[in-house]
């Protein structure tokens, strides 16, 4: 005959809940709170998709490399330039702004054709040479 479970520990000091000192404090349940989540209790914070492990250590932003061009690929690129206005003529000299072509650094690669006054974040020694050579100005930023 099926006993209710309620009237059956009526009296009883545990309630079925082994001894007295049992069902006592949070040790009883795992820990309060997310105790646990990476633990024993990792499956269920896993189908609710709660699992964050934290940071761990420093986290650096690296430098950003300079963008770089050789002056000899500007030279070639100047009717280009001129044409969508991104370089333009000052009588015999062409003014062209490394910054709005997206450049930081201007290397001495290639050859220097025209007389060019570039101005630019930074200037290889060798690229000034170039430019000055041709009878150009170098403008640093």
């Amino acid at each position: 005959m099926p006993v209710n479970k309620r009237s059956k520990f009526r009296g009883s000091r545990t309630c079925g809940g082994g001894t007295h000192k049992n069902r006592r404090g949070a040790g009883n349940r795992g820990g309060r709170g997310r105790a646990g989540h990476r633990d024993h209790r990792f499956s269920h914070f896993l189908l609710a998709n709660e699992i964050n492990n934290g940071k761990h250590g420093f986290h650096t932003i690296p430098a950003r490399e300079p963008e770089a061009v050789d002056i000899g690929s500007i030279d070639e690129m100047i009717p280009i330039l001129l044409k969508s206005g991104l370089a333009r003529l000052e009588g015999d000299i062409i003014v062209v702004d490394a910054a709005e072509l997206g450049f930081d650094k201007i290397l001495g690669g290639g050859r220097v054709t025209r007389k060019m006054k570039i101005s630019a974040d930074a200037f290889s020694e060798q690229a000034k040479t170039k430019i000055e050579a041709a009878g150009g100005q170098v403008q640093g930023i």
